[in-house]
């Protein structure tokens, strides 16, 4: 059975120091979420190849052919749609979005670590929850009424498209919480897992 010290050696010399590792259940969850926000965002960034294709053929059609189609933007505009939220636990992951980096870079570990904390329980969590809720409600009544695109001759179906926003609160909200369990270790120990 291991041990969950380990024995650190400080620069220039001098005795080892015992050290705690976090423990192996909390390293299991984190990087269990963290592979699944990794693996998500392999499969979803394929979403580019169609969406190229889409646009290709629209503009080979309209500009060679003079027949442009009544679909392309539709599509174009649907899977890029649905690329930019999918993608957005695997940018949580991967520490993508926007921070005021100037001043949160400067903090010690536990700072950082704090303002993470609160941040995810006082403002991600309850707003991701709004989300969720809401997004719920947007998708289920356009899936009830099996609504169509008014806007376009194609009128493609929307529901489907509607159904990405309460996938992508779920996908943050997985991802949140590894994010969340980083930050609580860190308060705590004083370095991130």
């Amino acid at each position: 059975m291991e041990h969950a010290l380990n024995q650190r050696v400080p620069k220039g010399g001098g005795q080892p120091t015992l050290q705690a590792q976090p423990p192996r259940a909390l390293l299991r969850v984190i990087h269990t979420l963290d592979t699944f926000a990794e693996q998500t965002g392999w499969v979803v960034s394929w979403l580019i190849v169609p969406m190229v294709i889409a646009m290709v053929y629209e503009v080979v059609a309209r500009y060679f052919f003079s027949a442009p189609t009544i679909w392309a933007h539709d599509v174009s505009l649907m899977l890029y749609g649905t690329f930019f939220m999918l993608g957005a636990a695997y940018a949580l992951k991967q520490r993508a979005h926007i921070r005021t980096d100037f001043l949160y870079n400067g903090f010690s570990v536990r700072w950082q670590a704090f303002v993470d904390t609160v941040a995810y329980l006082f403002f991600f969590f309850p707003g991701l929850v709004i989300f969720l809720w809401y997004g719920w409600d947007f998708f289920y009544d356009s899936w009830r009424l099996k609504e169509h695109a008014i806007t376009s001759p194609w009128m493609p179906p929307l529901y489907p498209f509607k159904a990405v926003i309460p996938v992508t609160g779920a996908l943050l909200l997985i991802q949140g919480v590894s994010e969340t369990l980083k930050s609580v270790y860190a308060l705590v120990k004083g370095r991130w897992p």
